[in-house]
């Protein structure tokens, strides 16, 4: 399998889309219901100019839902004053810590609002590979279930041997190339260092996407006497697929490899994980639905039982409905205490 492929799988109060490159996930785009309109990438919306920090030529716009966006106070918007009513674009979603960050269009009137929903997800896809249709059902399914867990892993096995790790700090994201088994071959570490960080950049490059990771990246490559050009030349074609706003350093004298790639959709650990790395409450309840109707496609018959920790059956709660839409109402969902957050079990009765 070469080239991008489409994957959308839609279930109760989450859909995802996948693109794969040569046969990995290369991207996983996360919608919920749950996630404000106007915090969407793509989203237009009336937002009113709350506060103003000369200092940092930003303000801070309230939006109808969710946290504030924030502005830079250049070209157009360099004269907007507090309690200014402005129409503006999410050229950023917001992060763990972070606001949306806004594109300003023009001036406006009236109630913060939303003037223009986002792209739809198919629309986003399609925008990846034009022309291709996205596979659904249980393919779709699989392929977002894989794409997931790859997007939450830390460490990352590379072709031919080695790793990287990728984690993303306050500041940037460190990516750790070590050898592994391909330095463990005499004294041969030198020599096959070389491929090892050209496999390691490709790797990064389309983990990061997968990831929705942006902002300073710093590769830290492995040997010494680094070829320069031959490294940036293999960056700049990886990170190609990034578009513009992408920006590629020379390499440090410590060989670290530094880049910049603009933020543009929410993380997908912040999307779906506490800050600690375990699976927020909705995440769980969201899976666990997703669950049952796997089982109910593999058996039409059955009468499904689950059981999950309180506060999962509480998340999935507002979804119940729409799941009985789908497969019928021969399901229940109950709390049990003595299971963890991050567990549920789906039994047939």
């Amino acid at each position: 399998m070469s080239g991008r492929a489409l994957f959308l799988d839609s279930g109760p109060g989450e859909d995802r889309g996948v693109v794969t490159l040569d046969g990995r996930p290369e991207r996983l785009i996360v919608v919920r219901a749950a996630t404000p309109a106007v915090q969407v990438l793509g989203a237009r919306s009336v937002a009113r100019v709350r506060r103003i920090e000369r200092g940092l030529a930003t303000a801070f716009l309230e939006m109808t839902e969710g946290p504030d966006a924030v502005l830079a106070l250049s070209g157009e918007g360099a004269n907007l004053a507090e309690g200014a009513v402005i129409e503006i674009e999410v050229a950023a979603e917001p992060r763990r810590d972070k606001g949306a960050v806004a594109r300003l269009i023009a001036r406006a009137e009236g109630a913060p609002r939303l003037t223009r929903a986002a792209p739809s997800l198919a629309e986003r896809l399609a925008a990846f590979a034009p022309g291709q249709k996205p596979v659904t059902g249980l393919a779709a399914r699989e392929a977002a279930d894989a794409a997931e867990a790859e997007a939450l892993t830390a460490l990352h096995p590379l072709p031919g041997g080695g790793s990287i790790a990728i984690e993303p700090t306050r500041a940037l994201v460190a990516i750790d190339v070590d050898l592994g088994e391909r330095g463990g071959r005499g004294g041969q570490a030198k020599h096959l260092a070389p491929a090892a960080n050209l496999a390691a950049i490709d790797a990064a490059a389309r983990l990061i996407r997968l990831k929705g990771l942006g902002g300073l990246i710093a590769i830290d490559l492995v040997g010494a006497g680094h070829n320069g050009p031959a490294i940036a030349a293999r960056a700049t074609t990886a990170f190609a697929a990034d578009g513009p706003g992408v920006s590629i350093g020379p390499i440090s004298r410590f060989g670290l490899l530094q880049l910049v790639i603009p933020h543009r959709a929410t993380p997908i650990a912040d999307r779906l994980c506490e800050a600690d790395g375990a699976p927020t409450a909705l995440t769980v309840a969201l899976r666990l639905l997703r669950g049952v109707e796997r089982e109910a496609w593999a058996d039409g018959g059955a009468r499904l039982l689950a059981r999950c920790a309180p506060v999962v059956s509480e998340a999935a709660a507002p979804y119940i409905g729409e799941l009985a839409g789908r497969i019928g109402a021969r399901f229940e969902i109950g709390p049990e205490p003595a299971l963890s957050p991050d567990r549920f079990e789906i039994s047939a009765r």
